[in-house]
């Protein structure tokens, strides 16, 4: 109990705890190319992280995306205290309470009230789960069983369980486990603007990716389930980026032919793009709205799938097997409710979707001298998340950036040949400005 070095945690660390998408062997191994250093935290304080030896880094990825408004907020913490002396936890099968009601609506009303039910869970692969059984329970209600397949983009990401990774096209995660999914998800050309041919817009790509779609769905769509997607930005596959016209192609087309529209918003959504829910940059809605990461600020496991009240009403029966057959123990926890009500404070109390169009900008001045550098690629930005891409064939080039960024004060973790940046909302022009020095050094030392 006594130990407080570095050195003591990760050793302990190291001989009892399996850290996750790691091989671990490569966090033993200093000196090797692919060595991944593993830094023990002891608190954090606003965009930092501080470790047991008193050194300190800019949390410029937001701990996997999660952390929106800096670690150990006060606000959040007030929130969360206040709820710990009323009610941490009843499970939401035949009970409700305050929280967990007050988040619905107030998620509904971010929607115009278009997705008026939620569904909870605790994390972002359990969301994605949910909103297939969904779809696929859904068009068995009506009466149409054989709209059971789905579709997904090329390089999508929507979690690691053995149902997400149906819709999970990153061969990193789904090939180890391919014996044991269902081979229903058809993967279609994705709408990144990197894949434009020589004249074309970003517009003309997600045309073409659009086109596809259609083609597909004149052949199967009455097979089909629900198309999903990461509106906007597809994280997993290096930031990919596109144009707002695929997803409002895509709501016509799915519109269409009967095919069921899933947005997953768990990394996009609460303002990371620049609007609250990324889909709204192309004015339309889905069907189904999946929501994670950031809605609890960062601190707690939760999960959420909005749906339609019409959607809903498919449910609706004297008939069990109607009823939508999904729980966990601490679905709806009145403590991971607590936190998002209070990051949803925090931006209307901030105007924050507002204030980051400043921050954005400022990201986009610190980093655009990399446009001139010979081995940087596609530059690019939406809202709160910038990326490029380095021409490089080094397979270890992302171990080398992230042990040279974090030498340099900063937790900056490649996606393979792609650096990006998604730090807190709370951070200043001057920890902007730390984290594209840092960039720059890292890059130097790492190529």
């Amino acid at each position: 109990m006594g130990m407080s070095s570095n050195e003591d945690w990760l050793a302990r660390s190291q001989a009892a705890v399996w850290h996750p998408c790691t091989q671990m062997q490569h966090h033993a191994q200093p000196g090797s190319p692919a060595y991944l250093p593993l830094v023990p935290i002891a608190r954090g304080q606003g965009a930092w992280l501080h470790d047991f030896d008193g050194k300190r880094y800019l949390d410029g990825i937001s701990s996997w995306w999660t952390n929106l408004f800096g670690h150990a907020n006060p606000r959040i913490n007030a929130s969360l205290k206040e709820q710990l002396e009323t009610l941490e936890h009843v499970m939401l099968a035949g009970f409700t309470h305050q929280p967990v009601v007050e988040l619905s609506e107030r998620l509904s009303a971010l929607t115009g009230g278009a997705l008026g039910h939620a569904f909870y869970a605790s994390d972002g692969a359990s969301a994605t789960e949910i909103a297939l059984k969904m779809s696929f329970h859904y068009w068995r209600n009506v009466g149409r069983p054989e709209k059971a397949e789905f579709l997904c983009l090329a390089g999508s990401y929507h979690g690691e369980t053995v149902g997400a990774l149906a819709v999970t096209d990153v061969a990193i995660f789904k090939d180890a486990y391919a014996p044991l999914v269902r081979a229903a998800a058809h993967v279609l050309p994705s709408p990144d603007f990197r894949l434009a041919e020589p004249g074309e817009s970003p517009a003309d790509v997600a045309r073409r990716a659009a086109a596809a779609l259609e083609s597909h769905l004149e052949q199967h769509g009455e097979r089909i389930a629900a198309l999903i997607v990461e509106p906007l930005v597809q994280g997993a596959a290096g930031m990919a980026m596109y144009d707002p016209e695929y997803l409002r192609l895509a709501r016509q087309l799915c519109d269409r032919y009967e095919v069921h529209l899933i947005c997953d918003e768990i990394a996009v959504g609460c303002g990371r793009t620049g609007t609250f829910f990324a889909h709204e940059q192309a004015e339309i809605r889905p069907d189904l709205m999946c929501l994670s990461k950031g809605i609890s600020g960062g601190y707690l496991p939760l999960s959420i799938v909005l749906c339609s009240d019409t959607f809903y009403a498919a449910f609706l029966d004297d008939s069990v097997a109607r009823a939508f057959l999904h729980s966990h123990s601490y679905t709806g926890n009145p403590l991971a409710c607590r936190a998002a009500l209070a990051t949803l404070d925090i931006f209307e109390q901030d105007d924050v979707i507002a204030v980051n169009r400043g921050k954005a900008q400022r990201i986009a001045a610190a980093l655009a001298p990399l446009a001139g550098h010979p081995q940087v690629r596609h530059l690019r930005q939406r809202g709160m998340i910038a990326a490029f891409d380095v021409a490089t064939d080094d397979p270890h080039f992302s171990r080398k950036f992230y042990r040279a960024a974090l030498d340099r004060e900063a937790l900056i973790r490649p996606i393979g040949n792609t650096v990006y940046l998604m730090p807190p909302y709370i951070v200043s022009d001057a920890e902007i400005d730390h984290l594209a020095h840092a960039i720059n050094g890292a890059l130097a030392a790492a190529l």
